[in-house]
């Protein structure tokens, strides 16, 4: 397979650039080189190519989201997730006053929107005023655009959301390989995701996709059913860039105790970090995170490194929430290193600051549905 990078000198990539910025297509092919590359000076020369046109679009500005996960109860039995219904292990939900106390402190961390994120809880699924009051209490508390992530919910659901004011909606399809998603998201409905995603961008909200990678060698594959990443990666972007998302992402499947995949060997992050070059290519002007939920805020780099323009999974320094991968689980919150503030340090010393309020906002507003 033809390394596409590695005989391109500085005009062969500025002009590559050039020519994602206009919007020309890619190939399947040359989405498979992308993401075959194994070559260190070709890697570098695509993320540095990533940057290129990130930087076109949104300078040298990251927008930062703070991450609630309020409530850690779920109905679901997905194989990949340590919160599914099955695992034995303590959840919480907040109240509204515990919300409206994080709110008040999230206020003032220079974060650029609140993300409030659950399980498929029945509480709020089964009550839709419990999780309305919910984004009301964020959005009048905090003054910031929120992000709401309930998990698969129906049409009148999402107008009550938009109505409350919600701004972005969140909900990943983890895989468009329908024989993947069916062994990952056990006994759910694969069209009423997309559904939902549809119905929230026809409300006015923005939408956020997205996709795990790191199954070729997990536990799932068997003689008569083999997870090739490139190629799953592969039909999953070229689906996705038929939804119209407003943000795109990719994060590594990391084994979760208590669940059928615990067994599963740990990919490397390399082909995660690849895809969100090819994301920026696919999504030039598009929001692209970088997730302190995997690999931290070292692994935060390394994305930023390769075209992401957002960070999220931010958690206040001393908050008991949780992540929803959280790969540092067993680390102490003093040394986790995940809110705003060691957040933006580290973006200094990557030539990287925070946008500004105004710019993220008027990026929602020409993205909204009028």
């Amino acid at each position: 397979m033809t390394d596409f990078f590695k005989n391109m000198n500085d005009a062969d990539i500025s002009k590559f650039v050039s020519d994602i910025i206009s919007k020309k297509p890619i190939s399947d092919e040359t989405i498979r080189n992308m993401l075959s590359t194994t070559d260190e000076k070709s890697l570098q020369k695509m993320f540095s190519a990533a940057r290129a046109v990130r930087n076109h679009f949104f300078s040298s500005n990251v927008y930062l989201y703070s991450f609630v996960y309020f409530s850690t109860h779920c109905k679901n039995k997905c194989a990949f997730c340590y919160y599914r219904a099955a695992n034995k292990i303590d959840r919480y939900r907040l109240t509204p006053d515990e919300l409206r106390d994080m709110c008040r402190q999230l206020k003032n961390e220079g974060v650029h929107m609140i993300d409030l994120t659950m399980g498929e809880d029945p509480h709020f699924h089964d009550h839709p005023e419990n999780l309305i009051e919910f984004v009301k209490i964020a959005k009048e508390t905090a003054g910031l655009p929120v992000m709401i992530s309930p998990g698969v919910v129906d049409d009148d659901f999402v107008q009550k959301l938009a109505a409350a004011g919600a701004d972005f909606f969140a909900l990943y399809q983890e895989t468009y390989q329908r024989n993947l998603y069916e062994k990952l998201r056990i006994g759910q409905s694969f069209e009423g995701r997309i559904q939902a995603r549809t119905a929230a961008k026809a409300a006015g909200m923005c939408v956020e996709d997205g996709i795990l990678t790191g199954f070729s060698k997990s536990v799932l594959n068997t003689p008569n059913f083999v997870v090739d990443d490139v190629e799953s990666a592969l039909l999953s972007l070229r689906e996705m860039q038929k939804v119209d998302a407003d943000q795109v992402r990719v994060m590594t499947f990391e084994p979760q105790p208590g669940t059928p995949l615990e067994k599963t060997i740990q990919a490397p992050y390399l082909m995660e970090i690849k895809i969100i070059s090819v994301l920026r290519f696919l999504f030039p002007d598009k929001l692209i995170p970088a997730s302190l939920d995997v690999a931290g805020i070292d692994g935060m780099v390394d994305r930023l490194n390769a075209g992401a323009n957002v960070v999220t999974s931010i958690i206040s320094a001393d908050s008991t929430l949780e992540g929803v991968v959280n790969f540092d689980r067993d680390i102490p919150l003093s040394a986790r290193k995940r809110d705003a503030k060691s957040v933006i340090e580290r973006l200094k010393t990557m030539g990287m600051q925070p946008g500004t309020q105004a710019d993220f906002e008027k990026y929602l507003k020409r993205n909204l549905k009028n």
